[in-house]
């Protein structure tokens, strides 16, 4: 028995599993296409501060991108999990990029990278922003991997309405040498994307992001939807152009979205596929033999985990990852870069290891409760 803390200050007595669900490694799934976005490890030991270039600990890091792809899923890099914006640099990044893609044809893994305008730090006109998106393109493309052209704060600064975002992304697809991921990041992930593709309104948005798409249809292998608004998502993919393939980025709503109804499903690239990354696998596989029953069993008790984590503040729920990651014995370590550790409260963490245990996500479960006793013991909560 484990004492948590509640949060309203009390201390409740949650008994851990002694077993974790049994999940071998696998091939990728057939039915769906399934990216992780995942985190990266940082260097607990470098002397370092929030304001200071990211210091990631590359074996750790890579050891995890080996861990996904040997459930057989893709590895969404350098995404917001990564910590892009949120301590990780554009010279991190593009370190991270070149280091996983070369690791992903060693192992033979499926890997698509973020394309961003980050290494913009401070004003930038449109000229600037379209630079910046291409600088970030010919590294991805040079490192072999696919690219994920994800939402610029600099251009939302900078647009002044959807023309501009139809200028802007026109020419960078036009210089894409294969057909790249479209991601519209929502603004509770990132509040300086509000009113992304020139309006607040989300269907005026909408419509200039289908315009962009039919555009340029043979330069978009499909679109990642992160606004966390699964009718929205549905009626979006209903309007994709033949071949344009739609990837939730829905953290709350997946298990109904990926398994789709009688007018198409989604495919995933999802932030909580980095805890989850082993069930959410094989609950693919079974969906990929027809079972949607079978599938939705395994997978929809996983989504009281990802809401948790992904409660408002959104953009924070990079910390349960990483902490769930370090209870599962993936690092050695609860250190994020730029200090995030400390960017949930203890309640927040204990709840989020009882979801977690609950469902057998932890490969050690007396690993993961003398973890977590030693968490409870630095915020000094009895035992």
């Amino acid at each position: 028995m484990i004492r948590l803390p509640g949060p309203g200050g009390e201390l409740r007595a949650y008994e851990p599993r002694t077993e974790p669900l049994a999940l071998a490694a696998g091939a990728p799934p057939t039915s769906r296409t399934v990216f992780s976005a995942a985190h990266v490890v940082a260097d607990p030991y470098a002397d370092t501060h929030p304001d200071a270039p990211a210091a990631v600990d590359w074996d750790a890091t890579l050891a995890f991108r080996r861990h996904l792809w040997s459930h057989g899923l893709g590895v969404a890099e350098a995404m917001d999990t990564a910590q892009r914006g949120m301590g990780l640099d554009w010279s991190g990044a593009a370190e991270l990029i070149r280091r996983s893609a070369a690791e992903a044809r060693a192992v033979g893994g499926r890997i698509a990278c973020g394309v961003g305008t980050d290494q913009l730090t401070g004003p930038a006109g449109l000229p600037e922003v379209r630079r910046a998106y291409e600088e970030q393109l010919a590294v991805v493309e040079e490192a072999g991997a696919q690219a994920i052209v994800m939402a610029s704060r600099a251009l939302a600064a900078a647009a002044r309405g959807p023309e501009d975002y139809a200028d802007v992304y026109g020419r960078v697809l036009r210089q894409a040498a294969e057909p790249v991921v479209l991601h519209w990041l929502g603004p509770m992930f990132d509040p300086a994307l509000e009113g992304y593709w020139g309006s607040a309104d989300l269907d005026a948005a909408t419509d200039t992001f289908l315009e962009v798409i039919a555009a340029h249809p043979d330069k978009v292998d499909g679109i990642k939807v992160s606004l966390l608004d699964a009718g929205r998502e549905v009626e979006l993919r209903r309007r994709l152009p033949d071949g344009v393939r739609c990837y939730t980025g829905d953290d709350f709503h997946y298990p109904e979205l990926i398994a789709g109804d009688e007018r198409g499903f989604s495919h995933a690239l999802l932030g909580v596929f980095d805890p989850l990354g082993p069930l959410a696998a094989e609950a693919v596989r079974i969906l990929d033999t027809g079972d949607t029953a079978g599938f939705r069993a395994l997978l929809d008790p996983t989504v009281a985990l990802s809401r948790h984590l992904f409660q408002a503040p959104t953009r924070f729920y990079k910390t349960g990852v990483v902490f769930l990651a370090w209870l599962a014995g993936h690092q050695e370590h609860f250190t994020m870069v730029g200090g995030l550790q400390s960017a949930r409260s203890l309640p927040h963490l204990a709840r989020a290891y009882e979801l977690a245990d609950g469902l057998g996500l932890f490969p050690d479960p007396a690993s993961a409760e003398s973890r977590m006793r030693s968490l409870l013991d630095v915020y000094g909560v009895p035992r």
